[in-house]
């Protein structure tokens, strides 16, 4: 063990001996610290007059601060007094004057509308997913073939188009691309192979019609 302490430099952090004056890592000057006692005040010393005009001056900011607290605490009753005091005044509200009675002149009597009678859908008496001209209700087809369906209606006088649907409500398998041109013509496209069959309807007027759609490997 050195006899000799170290001081730590307060620049670099470097330890070295006391004896030196400068780290020599840094060259930063070693400062020493003063063991001087600072000395009392007279403030602080009893019998003084220093002493006696500090103890005259705290009894004096003492018996202020009561003073101003009590002068809050009476402007804050005066406030919650004159506030209650205004509550409690209640205003009568005024009479209003009598007025003349009002005189509605007879309004003519107005015949009311009659109600149109809804006209009633036409009824649907064939209606059938076509593939070509010949009628389909069940195939089959594998990932990525495209083909073209269309609904056949009858009576053909009525215009209305179809709706197209399908069971597969995410389009996992297969999506149907209605014609913008022609409503009951939709293009179906196969997407990818399912285990199990799946079904896609048309419907026109309440009639709704299926057709089984079964997708192989490709």
């Amino acid at each position: 063990m050195s006899l000799i302490p170290e001081v730590k430099c307060r620049r670099c952090g470097e330890r070295f001996s006391s004896l030196r004056s400068r780290c020599p890592n840094c060259g930063t000057r070693r400062v020493t610290q003063s063991s001087r006692t600072p000395s009392a005040t007279p403030g602080t010393v009893g019998g003084t007059a220093s002493y006696e005009r500090a103890a005259s001056n705290t009894r004096w900011q003492m018996i202020f601060g009561l003073i101003l607290v009590v002068a809050v605490i009476l402007a804050v009753i005066v406030m919650v007094s004159t506030s209650l005091n205004a509550t409690d005044v209640s205003v009568k509200p005024n009479k209003p004057a009598a007025t003349a009675p009002t005189v509605t002149p007879e309004q003519p009597s107005v015949e009311p509308v009659p109600t149109p009678t809804p006209t009633p859908p036409p009824t649907v008496e064939v209606l059938q997913i076509r593939f070509g001209e010949n009628e389909c209700t069940d195939f089959t087809t594998y990932p990525g073939q495209v083909l073209t369906f269309n609904a056949y209606v009858s009576p053909l006088t009525i215009t209305d188009k179809v709706k197209w649907s399908s069971d597969d409500k995410d389009e996992e398998y297969f999506t149907l691309t209605v014609d913008p041109d022609d409503g009951n013509k939709v293009s179906f496209e196969c997407l990818k192979y399912s285990e199990t069959p799946l079904k896609m309807y048309a419907e026109l007027f309440g009639k709704k019609v299926e057709c089984v759609v079964r997708i192989a490997r490709a």
